[in-house]
């Protein structure tokens, strides 16, 4: 059996680290699109939602909405840090909403009601509409 040293088995293994983290950075970045590349157009909502939903995004958080009695889920995601895309997931559907400013997002975390901050400040002033 041939007989290694310490530092030839070192630069062997950074070697396969440095190849393993190439390979698991490939597969992850191929699955999605970069914020800037996003389609300008989508024919229905839920693929608009499915492709927001997997693109890369300068800023992407997802709030913890289990004090909701029916806000299932709230995310954001925004290329510039400004404005951005807003879901929100109901027992029945998912909502999206375009051009979102971030301190709205903001003050919507920090809501003591999300429900009531989301009727008041969000629904009916923000709309994503579909570019058919």
């Amino acid at each position: 059996m041939k007989s290694y040293s310490n530092s030839r088995i070192i630069k062997i293994m950074c070697r396969i680290f440095y190849l393993g983290f190439i390979l698991f950075y490939f597969f992850i970045s191929c699955d999605s699109i970069v914020c800037d590349k996003l389609p300008n157009s989508y024919s229905n909502y839920e693929e608009a939602i499915g492709i927001i939903e997997n693109a890369r995004f300068k800023q992407e958080e997802k709030v913890n909405t289990s004090k909701s009695s029916w806000i299932r889920g709230a995310s954001y995601y925004s290329c510039d840090g400004v404005s951005g895309y807003f879901i929100l997931e109901t027992d029945s559907r998912k909502y999206i909403y375009s051009g979102l400013p971030v301190e709205v997002w903001q003050s919507f975390k920090e809501a003591d009601s999300f429900g009531s901050y989301y009727n008041k400040s969000i629904k009916n002033r923000y709309q994503f509409k579909l570019n058919n």
